[in-house]
């Protein structure tokens, strides 16, 4: 039976990433800061290895016997004084010097789509530093670019809610955001083929413009949308790390930033963004 090591497994890809491996025959072994709140939150491992990525000698020997390591560790918002450079690049560089010391054959990465065009973001300047270390080192590696999640998602149905949805320019910028469960049988499917790069996306392709409609078909409401100057964005961009601390602008700027471009890829999985908003529409009600 094969081992797989999960960095990021209490993340919100990194449960499906374990349920995924798991049900498909693999040994789970998850990287977690502490197994009992991990246990208790349902996550499926059969270990559960209590060490910080970011410091490199808590995990000194957790990966023996290991074949696969797969990261999905990063940090969205910035807590505890660390940095995209502190986690999203130093300690996934952390788990691959651990990876070569014990032998791993392949280590498979979480990135993000669009990375070439967005240097210039914090977040994915960080991402894509790991990702040419990664490519770099001596070790086979997949690295898996997925081109939104459905959580991402969540901000459209939360404007519908409000009664209007708002966007930058024309809305007909694509995306076709993948749910995690799909994301995680295609990376168990791209690692085991021995993929070196994949851009991953759920089945439907669609416009903002279309992602808000079906958000609003969801509340069972009328479409309210509001296009705003595209300009609006671009000096979002430019003035809020000046007017906002660390943790709100990193984000900020990478959303910002990937509304801008054409997100839309490979097409994988079944599971489709109207049926993820008519789950959270039955979930919490809309008040009226």
């Amino acid at each position: 039976m094969p081992t797989v090591f999960i960095a990021g497994a209490t993340g919100y890809l990194g449960r499906f990433l374990a349920a995924e491996y798991k049900a498909q025959g693999w040994q789970v072994r998850a990287l977690v800061r502490d197994a009992g709140r991990a246990r208790a939150s349902g996550l499926v491992a059969d270990a559960m290895i209590e060490a910080e990525a970011t410091q490199a000698h808590t995990l000194v020997g957790t990966m023996a016997g290991a074949d696969l390591v797969v990261s999905a560790l990063g940090i969205t918002r910035q807590r505890d004084g660390l940095t995209y450079w502190n986690v999203d690049y130093q300690a996934n560089a952390n788990l691959l010097a651990e990876a070569l010391n014990a032998g791993v054959t392949r280590f498979a990465y979480i990135h993000v789509l669009g990375a070439e065009q967005m240097r210039h973001v914090p977040l994915v300047a960080a991402k894509q530093a790991f990702a040419d270390k990664l490519i770099a080192a001596p070790i086979a590696h997949t690295i898996i670019a997925p081109s939104g999640y459905f959580s991402d998602m969540s901000d459209f149905l939360d404007m519908a809610r409000s009664g209007r949805v708002w966007l930058f320019g024309s809305g007909q910028n694509r995306i076709n955001p993948i749910d995690g469960q799909d994301l995680a049988q295609a990376t168990v499917e791209l690692t085991r083929a021995g993929a070196e790069m994949a851009h991953v996306g759920g089945p439907d392709v669609l416009t903002h413009n279309q992602i808000a409609e079906l958000a609003f078909a969801a509340l069972g409401r009328p479409v309210k949308i509001t296009h705003l100057p595209d300009v609006l964005r671009r000096i979002a961009l430019k003035v809020l790390p000046w007017i906002t601390p660390r943790h709100i602008s990193g984000p900020a700027q990478f959303f910002l930033t990937a509304m801008g471009i054409d997100m839309a890829c490979e097409r994988y999985g079944t599971i489709r963004l109207k049926e993820h908003f008519a789950d959270l529409a039955a979930q919490t009600p809309t008040k009226t």
